[in-house]
Parts: C-alpha cells; sequence; structure tokens
C-alpha cells in the first residue's frame, strides 16, 4: 500500500462516521428554501450550528444575534472582534473540508461570489446543507440580510435590522440632495492606477452620498487609468481605498501631491476609507456610506 492509499484512507476513516452522523440526522424537522442561485435546499428549523465562508456572512451573522450559533468562519472574518475567536475552516477560496466537517455544522452559508462551485458541492455530496447568496447591488444586500434572517429563525430581527439601515441611508439621503455634488475619484488599485465604474457598490455608495463618480459612465467594473484621465476628470475629492492588507497610504497621499493640476490635490481633500467598510456586502456598507458622505459633505 502506497502513502498516498494510506492517507486517503485515514481521511475516509475520519470523516466516516461523521457522514453517518450527518445522514442520522437527516429525519431532523427541516424546511425547504430556495437559496439565491435558484437552489432548492433542506435547512433544519433555527439551525444551531452555522459556519459561514465569508466575511460579509460573518458580519451578517453577528448583526442578526446569531453569535452563540456560529462554529466556524473563514480567515480574515474580524468583526465584529468576537469573530477573531471563532474556529477558522480556511481562506475565503480555499476552504478545508476536514476542519469544516469536524465542526458538525447544520448549515453553512456560502457565497458564490467568491467561494468555489465545487467547495459548494463537495460539501453537498458529504450530506452538509449549503445555501448560495449572491449580492450582486445595492439593494441585493438587504434582501440577502433578510433571507439569512429566514433560514436562521431570525427572521423578525432581520426586519428590524433593514428597517433601520434602510432610515439611515433616507437620512444621508435628505441631507445632501439639495447640496453641490463634487466630483470624486475612487481608488482601488496603485500600480496600476484602478477605479470604480457604473455598476459597482462603490458608485452606488458616493451617489448616494450626494457626490458624482469621475468614471461613473464607464461600463467596465474597476477600469484601469492614467494619470491623465484623472487630471482630466478634474475630481475635487480623491477616496483612497485602505486596502488594509498591503495599501500603503502615506506613500499614495504623497504620490497624488505631486499633481497640483487636480482640484481635489490643490485643496488638500485626498481621504482613506476603510476597505471592509466599503467593499463588504454586510450592514456595515451603511456605515461605509455614512463615512463616505461625511468626506464629501463634512
Amino acid at each position: 500500500m502506497t502513502f498516498r492509499m494510506k492517507n486517503h484512507n485515514t481521511k475516509t476513516f475520519f470523516l466516516l462516521p461523521l457522514i453517518i452522523l450527518f445522514l442520522s440526522l437527516s429525519a431532523v424537522s427541516a424546511e425547504v428554501y430556495i437559496d439565491e442561485l435558484g437552489r432548492q435546499v433542506n435547512i433544519p428549523s433555527c439551525p444551531e450550528r452555522i459556519v459561514s465562508l465569508a466575511p460579509n456572512i460573518t458580519e451578517t451573522l453577528f448583526a442578526l444575534g446569531l453569535d452563540k450559533e456560529i462554529v466556524g468562519v473563514t480567515m480574515f472574518s474580524d468583526y465584529p472582534e468576537a469573530a477573531g475567536s471563532k474556529p477558522k475552516v480556511g481562506s475565503f477560496i480555499n476552504i478545508s473540508l476536514e476542519k469544516v466537517v469536524s465542526l458538525s455544522p447544520d448549515l453553512i452559508i456560502s457565497t458564490a461570489n467568491g467561494n468555489k462551485k465545487e467547495t459548494v458541492e463537495q460539501l453537498e455530496r458529504i450530506g452538509l446543507t449549503v445555501y448560495v447568496i449572491n449580492p450582486e447591488s445595492f439593494d441585493d444586500i438587504f434582501g440577502t440580510v433578510l433571507n439569512i434572517g429566514r433560514i436562521t429563525g431570525r427572521e423578525n430581527e432581520a426586519n428590524i435590522l433593514v428597517g433601520n439601515l434602510q432610515k439611515r441611508i433616507k437620512t444621508i439621503v435628505s441631507l445632501t440632495k439639495n447640496l453641490k455634488k463634487p466630483r470624486v475619484f475612487f481608488q482601488i488599485g496603485i500600480d496600476p492606477i484602478v477605479t470604480v465604474g457604473r455598476s459597482t457598490l462603490h458608485n452606488k455608495l458616493i451617489e448616494l452620498a450626494g457626490g458624482v463618480n469621475v468614471f461613473g459612465d464607464v461600463t467596465i467594473k474597476y477600469p484601469r487609468c492614467s494619470m491623465e484621465d484623472v487630471i482630466a476628470g478634474k475630481p475635487d475629492i480623491i477616496i483612497v481605498s485602505s486596502m488594509k492588507r498591503g495599501g500603503d497610504f502615506l506613500r499614495i497621499r504623497n504620490k497624488w501631491k505631486k499633481w497640483k493640476n487636480i482640484p481635489a490635490v490643490k485643496d488638500d481633500r485626498i481621504y482613506i476609507v476603510e476597505s471592509d467598510l466599503i467593499d463588504h456586502s454586510s450592514p456595515r456598507i451603511v456605515d461605509g456610506l455614512e463615512e463616505i458622505a461625511r468626506i464629501i459633505h463634512p
């Protein structure tokens, strides 16, 4: 017997009792839901052991008060602080099947925007329940919050949360609607320079916060642009995503300062915003909106 065969048998020996356990639990009361990819999923009523496969899912679960039910999260699921102490099941893209199985989840929530399709399929073949979310727009985020609330027995909490988030958005819009709309250049990439186009969360945030995206008419989601393009756009404000796992805002700011003919540079209106506030499709997106509104209309 080769080492590879021994290793395979060891994994099978490890997984078999757990698979039997999940099959034996299949008779537990469950309800049928349609996930955000149109897949039919049987989910136990009020699941008690939930594994999150993305930071935005983790944030949503905590926002719904499911702290105790969360038994596993991915790396970089670091908000709120309590998420950092939860067992890790791998990275956003590379999930450890053995680790997920060892946590005995009765519900796994995955995202189509990042998790591998084959990972979801492998988990389901083992006998685990996987619900996939797929928020593609700003409004979709609230639908996802409501869906997660529905499948976890927190529908009332989800309705209240979404209602409060929408009120906060309306407040921002009402406060800025009659103000002059500054031109905003939003930078998410350094070398080359990368910005945000029309069909992005960032563009929607800029619009709701009372600004105009310099590249808001571009159909490409994340277009590359030259310094000449930015100069021609005459932005009043430059906002830089923190890119906290590798960004150097001071260096970027100093780089912009060379271009005094850009209104934002001339008026010293170069800002940084925490990337997690604006990149995650979770309730925190409204925190990001409020932060951008404070930058655009201080």
